[in-house]
């Protein structure tokens, strides 16, 4: 798996990008920084495209279910994998999932 900065695309099951950012910008790769443990979280989805009279979009990323290291750690805090799987707060609830779909990066990667 590639670790994740702030140049990989993060997308809602919708197709629609996370904004990420990073807490920590000491470690780069190609002149992102890394992401770590809780970057990926409470970030703004931009244009979610699934709307409708009863429907939200996508507005903001929730707690990250799969994707930190348990190994290499930035600053103590556990960087963000190509395997990143998390909620959004869209509709139906519990179900719309964010996902790396682009690491943009093939250079550093783990294992775990």
């Amino acid at each position: 798996m590639e670790l994740i900065t702030t140049s990989s695309v993060v997308v809602c099951d919708h197709g629609a990008k996370v904004r990420t950012i990073a807490s920590r910008t000491w470690v780069q790769i190609g002149l992102a920084p890394v992401l770590v443990d809780n970057d990926p979280e409470a970030r703004v989805v931009a244009a979610c495209p699934n709307m409708g009279p009863t429907v939200k979009p996508c507005a903001k990323t929730l707690r990250v279910a799969t994707g930190y290291s348990t190994w290499i750690r930035i600053d103590g805090q556990p960087v963000v994998m190509s395997n990143l799987d998390g909620l959004t707060d869209g509709t139906v609830p519990g179900t719309v999932h964010y996902r790396v779909r682009d690491p943009r990066q093939r250079y550093v990667r783990t294992d775990a």
